[in-house]
């Protein structure tokens, strides 16, 4: 029998990340309420958001991290130990595999983010799973074009993330999948994938950014 479809939120943020509201209760029932049934929190250089999320939640919550390596970010799902930032993008990679995780570069051409060079994208596009092709937190859609391009020519899988760390955000960009419970089971039905996705305007962009450092402020001012 085949595996069912879920929809898959590939790239989301908690408040365990320093530029995200998203409380934990309230970020599961959103994802819930959007029809997201794998939901993979991949907080900023740590893991401990994820880990709370999934001991309240395992069969919606998948740990994830997104690490921030000495050249850019990439995205590690199904981990089970924290992998630290600062590393060298080989070393950042081996060490994500030793726990078996399934690898994406997200938004992989970005300027206006963490922004991989040429050469160092081709060192480790062979070693990687699949490439963040949409993101919906991209200011301008030439940066996902390039992304999507840069799939092709590697001939790798996509993921697609909305990069929420707003409520409103979760589920923008979303995959359609047969259903995963591990790195293995992923990397089998990644490539039957559909996205469904959406863009967050530059004012909307702009706007949840400083909603974010209000709540923030708002909420160091409590304590």
């Amino acid at each position: 029998m085949a595996n069912k479809i879920v929809r898959a939120e590939f790239h989301c943020h908690s408040i365990y990340s320093s530029d995200s509201i998203n409380r934990l209760e309230r970020l599961l029932q959103t994802a819930r309420e959007n029809g997201i049934e794998r939901l993979c929190i991949t907080d900023h250089d740590t893991i401990a958001g994820a880990l709370k999320a999934h001991a309240l939640d395992a069969d919606l919550v998948v740990v994830s991290e997104e690490v921030l390596t000495a050249s850019g970010e990439l995205i590690a799902y199904f981990l089970q130990e924290e992998i630290p930032a600062g590393l060298p993008a080989l070393q950042t990679i081996a060490l994500m595999k030793e726990q078996g995780a399934f690898i994406t570069i997200p938004h992989p051409c970005d300027a206006f983010r963490a922004f991989w060079k040429a050469g160092e994208l081709e060192e480790i596009l062979p070693q990687v799973d699949a490439v963040e092709v949409f993101n919906a937190r991209c200011f301008k859609p030439e940066f996902n074009e390039r992304a999507l391009e840069l799939a092709e020519k590697w001939n790798k899988p996509f993921t697609v993330g909305s990069d929420a760390h707003t409520y409103p955000e979760v589920g923008l960009a979303t995959l359609s999948l047969p259903d995963f419970h591990s790195s293995e089971e992923l990397r089998r039905s990644i490539r039957e994938a559909r996205m469904q996705t959406e863009c967050l305007a530059p004012l909307e962009h702009i706007k949840a950014a400083g909603f974010v450092k209000l709540a923030k402020l708002f909420s160091s001012k409590k304590k």
